[in-house]
């Protein structure tokens, strides 16, 4: 029973540090991609619309590596836009104040 319990945890670590590593590879992803379409200038909202759909992407993604994302409750749905955003957000904002242009 102990082993049982062990291993859920184990599972569940596994699963939080899964969703947070996409999320925030796909945060960063997405600034990048913004800075490619959209170079210095932070004026365009095609910017959230980028954001949006590398929110969108980790879902199938997350699939693949094995996480049930049917069983995402609001919260994981909210912790995913969140984290994916912050990164994309100080990603871009670094991109933008250098002035890095691809």
């Amino acid at each position: 029973m102990a082993t049982e319990q062990a291993s859920e945890r184990r599972a569940s670590h596994i699963r939080g540090v899964t969703v947070t590593a996409i999320a925030s590879l796909g945060g960063i992803a997405a600034a990048f991609v913004s800075a490619m379409f959209l170079g210095t200038a932070a004026k365009d909202q095609l910017a959230l619309g980028i954001v949006g759909a590398f929110v969108f992407v980790q879902l199938p993604i997350l699939q693949v590596l094995g996480i049930d994302v049917e069983d995402f409750s609001t919260k994981d749905h909210l912790y995913v836009l969140f984290m994916t955003f912050s990164l994309w957000f100080v990603t871009w904002t670094i991109l933008l104040t250098n002035g890095v242009t691809f």
